[in-house]
């Protein structure tokens, strides 16, 4: 839990009451376009052992670039009825490099920002970043704010198949990091944290010094296990947190559904474009044989070779536009069973807090009436009076103690329902967007995908038709072989 310095303060409409600093950055803001506020895009990080990988010069056709350029921008976008107000905070995750040491190989990302806020010693900056920066600031910010909704990172290794020095693999993970910093950057919390502003602006040994800042793994293992058996352990969890524990649990089982159908689908996709390879090839040797079919054969064989490329484009779209989103917001569903925890946890500890007290009133009571003739008090000596006074009044100060800590755990129950409160309010409108936008996106896929299967067909079945293509036996060949039997 962060200290009461920079823990900001919940209202339980879901409202934010911190400075004017933070009203001013509220997630209902206007998108302002960070690809038209000409960033410079000039590293400061050359030198030897670094390989440039640069993602617009991969074989990709015009239609993918500008299809990645709407995504970047879509990123950026915000809830449409925010008007009124800019956002002050722009990131933008690009240009991977790769580098090489004697020990190990990896990718680095240049992370560029622009912003006008006056934390920031500046208005621009570009450092670069790896894949374990990012689980840095995403483990400062839960250890920090661990009642707030901190997004998912993609699993490290959750992209097995692919090589992670591919093309395609580094085109997923720049996505995926650029939507997780964009959306921290929106979040009315979290984005004035000095541990992000340190990411955004820290130079690398700057940096590597913070790093070594905070707490170990043992300390988040026992936490963890902690939050676990108290979540176990909860008898009375308000009805408002019942209703979202189900929900997300049900929405959790819905997107793994759809997940694993997703993979079944994409293997019989690859399974349908292997037997299109295959199948294409049959007609071209069949023309080597057949010289009057040929011009019909080979045009068959060309209609198949353009649906292998349509299907494999139908299956990269689906897995970067469709799974993936689909596998980032099963990683969010788990982010909230985390918080949901830690809340729990915290009102377990209240609730065990509250039923101490009343066993130490109990007691007290009980020592009122009791005689303390045959206590060890007396049997030492002491007046049995005195004896029964000084367990009073060590039970009133027991209480007291318990009281004041009562009150301390319950300003932070009310304060962890209020900040999940409002970021499921905001995680529930975003949801429902993004939701929307990858059910559309998918369904334009595939009308794109038969719309130019169709266009295919029908282009072949005009070829064929096209009597240049094919060569027609003559009538007086007709004849002559009806003349000799031939059928």
């Amino acid at each position: 839990m962060a200290s009461s310095e920079d823990t900001p303060v919940t209202s339980k409409d879901g409202d934010i009451n911190t400075t004017s600093q933070l009203k001013a950055t509220h997630d209902k803001i206007k998108f302002k376009d960070p690809l038209m506020t000409g960033l410079d895009r000039d590293s400061d990080d050359d030198g030897d052992g670094m390989e440039s990988l640069d993602l617009e010069a991969s074989n990709k056709s015009e239609e993918e670039t500008v299809s990645r350029s709407s995504s970047l921008i879509a990123n950026f976008r915000l809830d449409d009825d925010c008007d009124g107000e800019t956002r002050d905070l722009f990131i933008v995750v690009d240009d991977p490099e790769k580098h090489t040491s004697t020990l190990e190989a990896y990718i680095t990302f240049r992370v560029t920002t622009k912003t006008t806020r006056e934390e920031f010693e500046g208005t621009d900056f570009s450092v670069r970043r790896r894949y374990n920066d990012f689980l840095w600031i995403r483990q400062r910010l839960e250890e920090k704010y661990p009642t707030h909704l901190v997004p998912p990172l993609p699993e490290k290794h959750s992209l097995k198949r692919m090589d992670r020095f591919s093309t395609e693999f580094l085109k997923v993970r720049q996505t995926a990091l650029q939507k997780f910093l964009t959306r921290v950057a929106d979040h009315p919390v979290l984005s004035f944290d000095k541990c992000f502003q340190i990411f955004l602006t820290a130079k690398a040994w700057e940096f590597q010094a913070h790093k070594k800042q905070g707490s170990g793994f043992l300390t988040r293992v026992s936490d963890s296990l902690h939050n676990m058996s108290a979540s176990y352990m909860m008898k009375n969890r308000p009805p408002e947190f019942a209703v979202m524990h189900d929900y997300i649990t049900l929405l959790s089982d819905k997107l793994g559904v759809m997940d694993r159908i997703a993979q079944r689908v994409a293997k019989e996709q690859n399974d349908y474009m292997a037997e299109l390879l295959e199948w294409g090839p049959c007609y071209t040797l069949w023309a080597n044989a057949e010289d009057q079919l040929a011009g019909a054969l080979l045009t068959m064989s060309k209609a198949l070779d353009e649906c292998v490329r349509t299907v494999r484009e139908l299956i990269d779209a689906t897995d970067n536009r469709f799974a993936q989103p689909i596998k980032e917001y099963l990683l969010y569903t788990e982010c909230i069973k985390t918080v949901l925890r830690r809340r729990d946890a915290i009102q377990n500890e209240y609730d065990s807090v509250i039923e101490e007290i009343g066993r130490r009133k109990e007691e007290k009571e009980a020592i009122k009436s009791s005689d303390q003739t045959y206590s060890i008090g007396a049997f030492l000596g002491k007046d049995p009076e005195d004896v029964k006074q000084q367990k009073h009044e060590k039970l009133e100060q027991q209480i007291a103690d318990l009281i004041r800590q009562m009150e301390y755990l319950n300003d932070r129950t009310v304060v962890a329902n209020a900040d999940l409160k409002a970021d499921m309010e905001r995680w529930h409108k975003h949801k429902q967007r993004d939701l929307k936008e990858i059910f559309i996106t998918l369904a334009d896929m595939h009308i794109a995908y038969y719309e130019k299967n169709l266009a295919i067909w029908e282009n072949t079945i005009r070829t064929i038709q096209n009597k240049e293509h094919i060569q027609l036996p003559s009538t007086a060949s007709i004849n002559e072989n009806q003349d000799h039997g031939i059928v």
